[in-house]
């Protein structure tokens, strides 16, 4: 090695100090390695994600409505909605996730007709959690008429249009109601308070039941009271 070659790498040598000691790449704090570098995450798995979300949160809960009043309505009143049509009909024949001009599928002109087919309400039963209570099924039947073009880039370039492409999809709308006197929290329609039934004041505190029936002591209304006190059910004064 000649001495050009020396003073050369020395040279080298002190760049690459010099470098590694100037501001700014000095850094503080801990070091992660590999994993201080940003990861590119693909947009369509954010897409799945957010999805998910969505579909959980509005249409794979079942929920729990009030008890069935004789004489109210007792029919189906929830169609779907279309967007959950779509995101039934996606999960059925999928269009997304295709390849920029290789492989690509759109739908256009998308029509839906609903249709209820099923209606009918379940026997009393007790469920974990939720006690008794009654499952309402209610089956839907949507007619999707759309026309759907097909366009493929390679080989051999071509595009397809189908005018009259069309799905039929079964969504179900199940749900529960409570059976009884239950208290739906407040807030709630009827939560406005105990139901009240008129109660006369006793004409003696020292009136005598009649035979075989149990007495319980009953406050008498305050000064210009009305007279009515909260109807609750009891064992007292059963025969």
């Amino acid at each position: 090695m000649n001495c050009k070659s020396v003073s050369v790498t020395i040279l080298g040598l002190a760049a690459v100090c010099l470098l590694a000691a100037a501001g700014c790449n000095t850094t503080y704090g801990p070091r992660f390695g590999i994993f201080a570098y940003p990861i590119p995450v693909s947009p369509y798995l954010q897409d799945m994600e957010e999805d998910r979300f969505w579909e959980h949160e509005r249409y794979n809960r079942v929920p729990v409505l009030e008890p069935l009043v004789p004489g109210g309505p007792t029919t189906a009143l929830d169609e779907p909605s279309d967007d959950e049509v779509m995101r039934a009909l996606e999960r059925a024949r999928p269009t997304e996730g295709g390849l920029p001009l290789l492989h690509e599928v759109q739908r256009n002109n998308v029509q839906i007709r609903k249709e209820l087919i099923a209606d009918y309400v379940d026997p009393v039963r007790v469920y974990p959690l939720i006690g008794p209570a009654q499952l309402h099924h209610c089956r839907w039947k949507c007619t999707v008429y759309f026309s759907e073009v097909t366009r493929v880039g390679w080989p051999i370039p071509y595009t397809t249009k189908n005018e009259d492409a069309q799905e039929v999809i079964y969504i179900d709308h199940d749900h529960l109601h409570m059976v009884g006197n239950v208290d739906a929290g407040p807030g709630s329609p009827g939560a406005s308070g105990p139901a009240t039934v008129p109660v006369s004041t006793p004409a003696s505190a020292s009136a005598t039941p009649p035979s075989g029936v149990r007495s319980a002591s009953v406050p008498a209304p305050a000064s210009g009271g009305s007279g009515i006190w909260p109807f609750r059910s009891s064992s007292a004064g059963r025969m």
